[in-house]
């Protein structure tokens, strides 16, 4: 109960890694906030996380795009359940681009990066006046190298790790933490649709295309999505404090 009554904003809440960091800041009694697009996979993760131990939630459904959407919501969601003591910025999208009609690049970045950027500065207006509080950002590995025909994702991606830094320096006079998580591969329903475009792209079965991402993987396997909301528990409680700008990497040894 390191969170008890504490009141936390997770974006992104209704499935993969989001859901499991809601789960699991219920389970140390956290109050929750849970924001995305899709209002029924939100009411699914709030009844779970009064299960856990959640003693309140609240449900905010918006698209992270729209700046307008996301104030509203943050300001309701500290009208509900009081200021906030944490954000965790978990909402994004996955996927290749490619040059040409139909490219890709200005959705990923206005959804993963500036998205973000517009979720951090409202929840910055709604925090709690005292204590330490957090932001916490899901960036990725491909926040540290780049993959081809990934220029959306992997920009959005290590743009958020500069985000975190500046936001870092920017706020830690006033005691909020900011840092950025970069997973490797987890084990969601988008890294599973990633490994099915490289199955159809090699004409491989989806386990021989497994087995070669993974052959990049010196422990040759993928994070659960509550191994990422395990490292996001310790982030945000005192065991955390003075962990600051930092982008702090889960990736089984993909990247080192």
């Amino acid at each position: 109960m390191r969170q008890h009554h504490q009141h936390f904003l997770v974006t992104g809440a209704g499935t993969g890694i989001g859901r499991a960091i809601a789960l699991r800041l219920a389970a140390e009694g956290a109050c929750l906030t849970l924001m995305a697009r899709d209002a029924a996979r939100l009411q699914a993760t709030a009844t779970e996380a009064l299960a856990a131990g959640a003693p309140r939630t609240h449900v905010v459904t918006a698209d992270i795009r729209d700046r307008a959407s996301v104030d509203a919501a943050i300001d309701q969601a500290a009208a509900a359940l009081g200021p906030l003591r944490g954000i965790i910025a978990n909402s994004g999208i996955g996927g290749g681009n490619e040059p040409g009609e139909g490219d890709r690049f200005d959705d990923i970045i206005a959804t993963n990066l500036i998205g973000t950027y517009s979720c951090l500065r409202a929840a910055q207006r709604n925090l709690a006046a005292d204590g330490t509080r957090h932001m916490v950002v899901i960036a990725s590995i491909l926040g540290r190298f780049g993959v081809p025909g990934y220029t959306g994702y992997c920009a959005s991606k290590t743009g958020l790790v500069g985000l975190t830094r500046a936001m870092a320096q920017e706020l830690a006079a006033a005691e909020v933490q900011v840092n950025a998580i970069c997973p490797g591969w987890v084990n969601t329903e988008m890294a599973r649709q990633g490994i099915a475009a490289m199955a159809d792209g090699m004409g491989v079965s989806y386990d021989e295309a497994y087995a070669v991402a993974m052959s990049a993987v010196p422990m040759g396997r993928m994070s659960e999505p509550e191994h990422i909301a395990g490292m996001i528990a310790w982030l945000v409680s005192e065991d955390g404090r003075g962990v600051t700008g930092q982008g702090l990497d889960m990736n089984n040894g993909a990247w080192m």
